[in-house]
């Protein structure tokens, strides 16, 4: 394939899930699941010239039904840009914003602050983008656009989930139709001095696992802080723009879904009613891989209204509402998300005490899926536990 940041034809595939529904079509409760539901081709390739990890192809539609963005999100966002801010990176009053299709913005933290939107076609003081490039199918000419709305004297704020994180935490179901690329600090900031910018510092969340907001500024400066020398040594540690370090995704995805599979059969066979926790994309690749249907998971709960009603792609698990989940009384809950756990908890405390985290990490599956009666002892007293 030819790469999406460089356009070189150097690439090598480092994850393949073969055949799997598209992340974003949540067909009506009602609809019978066909044949081309479930034939989207979806992998992972690393471009050897720039680094960039991308989508191979994607032959779907975007189909988007926005979800409601979380408080970990929202908390995030306001941590990044005070961050920002006390480190001398929010100069000027005008600022432009590189939207995400899955919602959420930062404008309002910025318009707080006395930013306002630039006269039409004048570049910004400050440019933001919160997971916004990845959904750019040519990663160069969106990358540019980004940079051109940027003021001479401005900086773009851009931020990712790591891919670091990614493989660190074996987070394999990060790559989804629709998300174009997967960044490390060391192909972006290449891509970025492609385009005639050079990042000035970077900061590190937790959400997701690990996600970086970078600042860039036009030139090329050697002004760079000691938190980007840091992470692209960390990055170069952990040996991300290597195909023996990326194709340790594909033993995550294979070990993940046996063991979320295994599990919920298990609970299944001893009559334990299991339901979900968020209608999430990245939840599509594992229910799929692993073979969720009703008879092990009964139906998948989801605060937004746009994907009540409806069924989780490739599956015939319905999309309820967290009040018919309250209603439900389930004996489990799989939580997709486990940047969402703190907020359920306090949003259906009902629920307490029946949560069950799902994440890829091998560690953190065996101990939870694992068919011993010791094991489903420690599930059952403690009831609040991680797969």
């Amino acid at each position: 394939m030819i790469c999406r940041g460089c356009a070189g034809s150097d690439t090598v595939r480092v994850l393949d899930l073969g055949r799997t529904p598209a992340a974003d079509h949540f067909p009506p409760e009602w609809s019978a699941i066909d044949s081309c539901e479930t034939a989207h081709p979806l992998a992972m390739e690393l471009c050897r010239r720039c680094g960039l990890v991308q989508l191979a192809e994607d032959d779907t539609t975007p189909e988007e039904p926005h979800g409601v963005e979380p408080l970990a999100l929202r908390t995030q966002a306001a941590d990044a840009v005070r961050t920002a801010a006390m480190s001398g990176f929010l100069d000027g009053d005008t600022v432009l914003e590189f939207g995400s299709p899955h919602g959420g913005s930062w404008l309002g933290l910025l318009a707080s602050r006395g930013f306002c939107p630039p006269p039409q076609g004048r570049p910004a003081s400050v440019v933001l983008d919160c997971f916004g490039l990845m959904h750019e199918p040519c990663q160069r000419s969106a990358l540019r656009e980004r940079v051109n709305a940027t003021a001479s004297d401005g900086v773009l704020l851009l931020q990712f989930h790591s891919l670091a994180a990614i493989v660190t935490h074996g987070q394999w179901n990060a790559l989804r139709h629709g998300h174009y690329a997967y960044y490390s600090l060391t192909a972006l900031q290449r891509m970025l001095t492609d385009v005639g910018m050079s990042v000035s510092h970077a900061w590190e969340f937790d959400l997701y696992g690990g996600t970086v907001l970078i600042a860039a500024r036009h030139g090329v400066r050697s002004d760079t802080s000691h938190t980007v020398r840091n992470i692209l040594a960390a990055e170069n540690a952990v040996g991300v723009c290597e195909p023996r370090t990326l194709r340790t995704l594909q033993q995550a995805a294979d070990g993940h879904a046996s063991a979320l599979h295994t599990w919920l059969a298990t609970m299944a066979d001893r009559g334990q009613r299991v339901y979900a926790y968020g209608a999430a994309s990245r939840a599509v690749a594992l229910f799929s891989r692993a073979g969720v249907n009703r008879r092990l998971v009964e139906a998948v709960a989801d605060a937004s209204r746009a994907k009540q009603g409806r069924r989780m792609p490739g599956t015939d698990l319905r999309i309820i509402s967290p009040a018919e989940l309250v209603s439900a009384d389930p004996d489990f809950v799989l939580l997709t998300l486990p940047d969402l756990y703190a907020e359920v908890r306090r949003e259906l405390p009902e629920l307490d005490g029946r949560w069950v985290v799902d994440t890829p990490q091998e560690d953190a599956i065996h101990p939870a899926v694992e068919a011993s009666g010791r094991q489903t002892e420690i599930v059952q007293r403690k009831r609040e536990t991680t797969v």
